[in-house]
């Protein structure tokens, strides 16, 4: 009997702000790579993230979310992200919330050009509070574009992952794998922390405080003991600062507690945590300082 071909290849995951690309990414691979917080628009990088199973690698590319309502030099860069990535991979998944449809959505929809790589991914079908409103929703969405398929999922209960990876093998190449085995991202693990830490400044104060706050790690030191790690919250203006530590303090301390943890969880060791704040004003309107802060 001939072995099954070894496929591989890339996918991007696609949608508008807040329809849960990342958390849909961050299951399908089985380990947290990119952050979650229910304020849109918090994935601004490029993120892979790799899942490898017997016959296939898959190489999740986890987009920013599609902006259509706001302009601003940092959004612009993100879009051309988006449109850059629907280029260069494999599959595509279009990822849209059950039951809601947007002009966001159709602006998305009118970026897709390859029916026969695209699937249509239904996302939060657990938060649907009449089931029988699933199959004319699908069929609204089916109707405007002629997907290879549909698959719809709750990322949060598990529910068709499975699936959908199985849809998404049989679109793959054969190629060899790209990573190894074991490899759950191609970002470096400083990265990793970084969006980490803003997850928990949007989790935490995300209705305060406006897009204009990113985080750099500015030291990490391993030792024997553990690592130290300093990391710097740059917002741009001087009125964000005391959003973000909040009375005493009390909000800085506990996003560098609730990041510290979850940063040990991911590295299995002891983590000292610093985290401060500094005003660069303009900083989300220029493109060489987005440049020089990691934005692409």
């Amino acid at each position: 009997m001939t072995e099954a071909a070894y496929r591989c290849g890339f996918i991007a995951v696609v949608g508008r702000p807040n329809v849960g690309k990342s958390t849909l990414t961050n299951a399908l691979i089985g380990s947290k790579i990119t952050i979650v917080s229910r304020k849109a628009q918090t994935t601004r990088h490029r993120i892979q993230g790799v899942l490898t199973r017997e016959h296939e690698q898959f190489v999740f590319v986890d987009t920013p979310g599609f902006q259509t309502r706001h302009g601003g030099t940092m959004n612009r860069m993100m879009n051309r992200v988006v449109t850059q990535t629907l280029a260069g991979v494999d599959v595509v998944l279009f990822v849209v919330e059950a039951g809601k449809w947007s002009p966001g959505d159709a602006k998305l929809l009118s970026l897709l050009h390859d029916p026969a790589r695209t699937i249509l991914v239904i996302s939060k079908i657990d938060q649907l509070k009449n089931r029988d409103e699933l199959y004319p929703f699908v069929a609204k969405i089916a109707a405007l574009y002629q997907f290879d398929a549909v698959v719809p999922v709750s990322s949060t209960k598990k529910h068709q992952l499975d699936q959908l990876l199985d849809e998404v093998a049989k679109r793959l190449p054969e190629n060899e794998a790209y990573f190894d085995a074991d490899t759950l991202t191609d970002r470096p693990i400083r990265f990793i922390a970084s969006e980490l830490i803003r997850e928990k400044i949007f989790r935490l104060v995300g209705d305060e405080l406006p897009y204009g706050c990113t985080v750099m790690i500015e030291q990490w030191e391993e030792t024997d003991k553990g690592v130290h790690v300093a990391a710097c919250v740059i917002v741009e203006r001087d009125s964000h600062k005391p959003i973000l530590l909040g009375v005493g303090g009390s909000h800085m301390k506990r996003i560098a507690s609730e990041a510290r943890q979850d940063i040990a969880k991911l590295l299995d060791k002891p983590i000292h945590l610093e985290v401060y704040i500094k005003v660069k004003k303009g900083w989300a309107e220029k493109e060489g300082s987005l440049r020089d802060l990691g934005y692409e």
